[in-house]
């Protein structure tokens, strides 16, 4: 299946629009915010500030109709093997799902995990889960990589408002010793839990920091014996847990019809179990299948995630924008940025159709970000008067969890305030007018006006809801998630698959081989050759 979306007609529509300018839509439609916002309960999708009208947006979703997007999306809820590259069904939906909605027969070995997840959240809460010594759990140390990380480390901030006890959660992902230096001189020996995250049991970065986190237990006076009792293990390789002292009831299993990057709902999210109990995960669990059911059964036209992945293909293949900003004005979503990328950019970083052809058009989009008025101090600068094309998601909620004073009214003006400074701008004749209004001499205010003039007509989307909650982060997460397949669909690429990342891992081991027996190894290139030896020459005797 291919799908001609480069149309004439969308290409008239683009210059239309663009010459057009977003003011003079609003100006045009005194109901265009209900005409281009949508809903997915309290999770409101503002998308007016678009280069929009009625005669492109209809040509925009007559390219998901071409696509046979409904076939699509029902092909990935029923277990079909979408994944055509590694002949897998792609089913994190499934772990959000009740277990009559659950193909396959995968149903009760995800109910028997989640409830498995509970007990030890559980005893967590309760102060019973014990080390080996008696003493109550009070850390737990998260291993893990990509999605074993980026997923759960998020999660676990972005509710600490959720939070059922005072336990400290760190992360370890990066292989560089620093990290793990650092996060064992916060931890107690006999209280510390340690999940280690890893589908096969033998990815380097995971393997590296729970060898590490061993060889610290067992120099801080820990015994063989009591491994079991402060690692635990998340993986399908129950012998190379063994080896490393993990017994099976302290295995938690994975499956090969979950994606890395979106795992954070099974097993890998035990650490955001651990954080926010049953009753938190489950409603976390609650909001991602209620984005799944609004995708499944909604018309595209008000489809949250359709309307998200068609402006994304309109911006990245009518507009050339390279790059997409994602704003949370909202601290508990500090690194939804950076879960977003792998989420993003993992999956559709794609120039090879599902058929092998070579893609025609730009896929994906570099996706970056920040968090509320900070980045307005950092980098909307360049988006206000850059000359790149940045389409922009702002992230916001009415209510805070931790209000104070008029602090949340603020942060909510400012973020509807940038969204508005995007699409109006100030014009040159404006900022002239002002300046001579302040006393300005002609050629100061005409000289200050250039520098100061904004072009504005930049498009942006809101998303709103009323308080970020478990169930809010599971839709969001979900929303995109089915952005990300959306436009997969339309493009024609497997967004579940990730062969650019393992070229890097296989050289990796070939490179270290070489550092570790030089005289053995033959020779690199010359750039990676002399690097090695700077290395090797700088090694303490």
């Amino acid at each position: 299946m291919t799908t001609d979306f480069l149309s004439s007609e969308l290409i008239a529509h683009k210059e239309r629009l663009q010459t057009l300018g977003l003011s003079s839509l609003f100006e045009a439609d005194a109901e265009r915010f209900s005409a281009y916002s949508a809903r997915c309960g309290d999770l409101l999708l503002d998308f007016s500030k678009n280069f929009l009208d009625d005669s492109s947006f209809s040509a925009l979703l007559s390219l998901a109709h071409k696509a046979d997007l409904k076939k699509q999306i029902n092909a990935m809820f029923d277990g079909e093997l979408i994944n055509n590259t590694e002949e897998r069904q792609v089913l994190h939906t499934a772990l959000r799902a009740p277990m009559d909605a659950v193909p396959s027969g995968y149903g009760e070995q995800i109910n028997q995990t989640k409830q498995k997840m509970f007990a030890l959240a559980d005893q967590l809460s309760d102060g019973k889960l014990m080390g080996s010594t008696g003493k109550p759990i009070n850390t737990v140390v998260n291993i893990g990589v990509g999605g074993s990380d980026l997923g759960p480390n998020m999660a676990v901030d972005a509710l600490s408002h959720f939070h059922t006890t005072d336990t400290q959660f760190l992360f370890v992902s990066n292989i560089d010793p620093v990290q793990i230096s650092r996060v064992l001189k916060q931890c107690d020996r006999e209280s510390t839990l340690f999940i280690i995250c890893s589908k096969t049991f033998t990815t380097l970065e995971t393997l590296a920091n729970a060898n590490a986190a061993r060889a610290w237990f067992l120099e801080q006076g820990g015994e063989e014996s009591e491994i079991k009792q402060h690692f635990l293990a998340v993986s399908t390789n129950l012998e190379a847990a063994a080896a490393f002292g993990i017994p099976e009831e302290n295995l938690f299993p994975m499956w090969d019809w979950v994606g890395g990057r979106y795992s954070l709902w099974s097993a890998i999210g035990l650490s955001i179990c651990l954080a926010v109990g049953r009753k938190g995960f489950q409603e976390f669990l609650d909001g991602g299948r209620d984005m799944d059911i609004h995708f499944q059964s909604t018309p595209y036209e008000k489809n949250l995630p359709v309307i998200l992945g068609l402006l994304g293909l309109w911006y990245s293949d009518y507009f050339q924008s390279q790059t997409q900003a994602l704003i949370c004005y909202d601290q508990n979503l500090a690194q939804f940025a950076d879960y977003l990328q792998q989420l993003d950019m993992e999956s559709n970083g794609k120039t090879v159709t599902k058929n092998g052809n070579d893609t025609t058009y730009a896929t994906g989009a570099i996706l970056w970000g920040g968090v509320g008025t900070n980045t307005q101090h950092s980098f909307h600068q360049l988006i206000h008067q850059g000359s790149h094309f940045i389409p922009v998601d702002f992230l916001v909620a009415a209510q805070s969890n931790s209000p104070i004073a008029n602090q949340q009214r603020d942060l909510f003006s400012n973020c509807l305030a940038q969204s508005q400074a995007m699409m109006n701008g100030r014009s040159e004749a404006e900022l002239i007018n002002e300046m001579r209004a302040q006393g300005k001499s002609e050629s100061e205010a005409q000289f200050l006006a250039k520098h100061r003039k904004i072009a504005g007509n930049k498009p942006s989307n809101t998303i709103v809801y009323k308080q970020l909650t478990p169930f809010v982060l599971g839709q969001l997460i979900a929303l995109y998630e089915h952005k990300i397949y959306t436009q997969s669909v339309l493009w024609d690429i497997n967004a579940f698959d990730q062969w650019g990342v393992e070229l890097g891992k296989q050289l990796s081991k070939t490179i270290s081989s070489v550092m570790e027996s030089p005289e053995k190894a033959s020779k690199q290139d010359a750039s990676t050759q002399g690097l090695i030896n700077y290395y090797l020459n700088n090694q303490p005797l």
